[in-house]
C-alpha cells in the first residue's frame, strides 16, 4: 500500500505536485480564515470547544461540541455556562456560574462549578485565586452538537489513529485524483 503510494507520487510531474501543494495550502488557509472570522463575529478567542470530561453532565457530555460567544458588554450571570482559562493551564474548563459578586464600580467576580461535581472550582483555580473575572472567560456556551467532538478526543488519546486517518485520506486523494 505504501509502496504504491510512493510510486504514484514519483509519477507525478512538477505541475501536478505543485497543484496538490497549492490545493492543500488553499484548504488550510480557508480553514484559518473561517476560524478567524468566527473569532471576530463571536468575540471569543476560541469560538468552538470540545467538552473533555463528564463534569457538566447531564447538561453536556464528554465529546459534545460547544459553540461560544463572548459579548463583553453583557454581564456574566448565575446559571450561565462559561468556558474559562486558568493561569498556568493550557486547557480551558467548561462549567456553570454559581455565584456572582458585582461592585459599584462595574467590576465583577464569579465562582464556577461543574454540574456533576460536589464542590465549587476554587481547587482548580490558580494558587491564591478564589474568584474568576471576566478576563478569564474564553466564551459563553450558546449551543452544542452532541458527541461530534469525540473525533478530537479519540485522536488525542490514541495518536496512532491520527496517522491512520491521514494515511486513509492520502490514499483516498491518490485514488480519486483526476
Amino acid at each position: 500500500m505504501l509502496g504504491s503510494m510512493l510510486e504514484e507520487f514519483q509519477r507525478m510531474n512538477k505541475r501536478q505536485f505543485f497543484y496538490q501543494v497549492l490545493s492543500f495550502g488553499m484548504i488550510v488557509s480557508s480553514a484559518l480564515m473561517i476560524w478567524k472570522g468566527l473569532m471576530v463575529v463571536t468575540g471569543s478567542e476560541s469560538p468552538i470547544v470540545v467538552v473533555l470530561s463528564g463534569s457538566m453532565e447531564p447538561a453536556f457530555h464528554r465529546g459534545d461540541l460547544l459553540f461560544l460567544t463572548n459579548p463583553s458588554d453583557e454581564p456574566i450571570r448565575v446559571g450561565e455556562i462559561v468556558v474559562f482559562k486558568i493561569e498556568g493551564r493550557d486547557i480551558p474548563i467548561v462549567h456553570r456560574v454559581l455565584k456572582v459578586h458585582e461592585k459599584e464600580n462595574g467590576t465583577s467576580k464569579f465562582l464556577t462549578k461543574g454540574d456533576n461535581n460536589r464542590v465549587d472550582d476554587r481547587g482548580l483555580y490558580a494558587p491564591g485565586q478564589l474568584w474568576l473575572t471576566p478576563r478569564d472567560v474564553v466564551g459563553r456556551a450558546k449551543g452544542f452538537l452532541p458527541y461530534v467532538g469525540m473525533v478530537t478526543i479519540m485522536m488525542n488519546e490514541y495518536p496512532k489513529l491520527k496517522y491512520a486517518v491521514l494515511a486513509c485520506l492520502g490514499l483516498y486523494v491518490l485514488i480519486h485524483r483526476e
